[in-house]
């Protein structure tokens, strides 16, 4: 089974993630069929990238999306279009 999820990079307390598809019994950080996008907790949520054409191809063919990643899609759908100024 194919799953789109998190894969962890950057240093300690410090966390930095790919949104990668890959089979479901694959490590986090191992290996993956494709990288699709980023995001950075620490950064505002409209800096996440997310390729949707592929997401939507993928999803298409079967993949699950895992409960995290949807959490941070459903926030990505929700947040403005433009950053913040501060």
């Amino acid at each position: 089974m194919v799953k789109i999820r998190f894969a962890r990079f950057g240093s300690k307390k410090s966390p930095f993630y790919h949104i990668v598809v890959t089979d479901r019994e694959n490590p986090r950080d191992g290996h993956f069929i494709e990288q699709i996008g980023t995001y950075d907790p620490k950064k505002p949520m409209v800096q996440a990238t997310v390729d949707k054409t592929r997401m939507d191809f993928w999803v298409g063919r079967g993949a699950l999306l895992s409960s995290s990643l949807a959490k941070v899609m459903r926030e990505l759908a929700k947040a403005p279009k433009t950053a913040p100024v501060v």
